[in-house]
């Protein structure tokens, strides 16, 4: 469903990616970890040109983005959620969820509206519907937001750290909204330090550090045998014995 071939990326003078190569199979849940500034979320934003890489080729169900068709390609294949909720605060939640079905999927009200009141009903807010995000806590505007990206029927969705602005309370019930999607079919690329998660969720994990990626492989091997001593260095300092 992905492929980054031989992706670098730089911002002036700094080469945040060096050479990524990554693939994504449909309908597996790919978490990248590593430390901060280690290029996790610049590759999450290449996937989908929001960066465009400075050099290098990024490919969406076999079709490679350039700047003529990725509008075309990312509005048919894939959503993203965030780190901060971007929630429109002058519009509803249904407003918010049906916006993108009927403006760019041409969708009737009562179709964007029944999608939207089902997907709230997966994220377990049903019943905010009709109210304005400004009133919804940080866990739930995100809950909103991940609605939000269902509701545009996508093959993938990408999420970008989308526990980090939440405070501890709040990080659980999102991240339990994220297993509860684990067991669909969306192919899934999560960029986290929520390392429970990641052993319960992902297919493969990825490790990043210095703008490469330094090792892969399912969560067993990942958090049992890593191979790379950069990885065993950074998981003793985030996992308590």
């Amino acid at each position: 469903m992905i492929k980054l071939e031989h992706v670098y990326k730089n911002f002036g003078e700094l080469e945040v990616l060096k050479d990524v190569n990554l693939e994504v199979k449909e309908g597996e849940k790919l978490v990248i970890i590593g430390p901060s500034g280690s290029g996790k979320s610049t590759t999450v934003r290449c996937m989908n040109f929001l960066e465009e890489p400075s050099s290098g080729h990024v490919y969406i169900n076999g079709e490679e983005l350039t700047n003529k068709n990725k509008t075309r390609i990312i509005r048919q294949n894939m959503s993203m959620v965030f780190q901060q909720f971007n929630l429109y605060p002058h519009m509803t939640v249904l407003k918010n969820l049906t916006l993108a079905p009927r403006k760019l999927q041409h969708k009737s009200k009562k179709e964007a509206e029944e999608l939207a009141y089902h997907y709230l009903d997966i994220v377990g807010l049903k019943d905010k519907a009709l109210v304005y995000p400004s009133s919804l806590s940080g866990g739930q505007q995100q809950r909103i937001a991940i609605a939000r990206a269902l509701c545009t029927k996508s093959k993938i969705i990408l999420f970008d750290e989308p526990t980090s602005a939440l405070d501890p309370e709040t990080i659980q019930e999102v991240l339990d909204v994220m297993i509860k999607l684990a067991d669909e079919k969306i192919t899934m690329v999560v960029v986290t330090h929520e390392m429970g998660f990641a052993r319960q969720v992902a297919d493969r994990i990825v490790f990043m550090a210095n703008g490469q990626v330094i090792e892969e492989g399912n969560p067993e091997h990942f958090f049992e045998s890593p191979k790379s001593e950069r990885v065993k260095q950074f998981l003793s300092k985030i996992i308590r014995k």
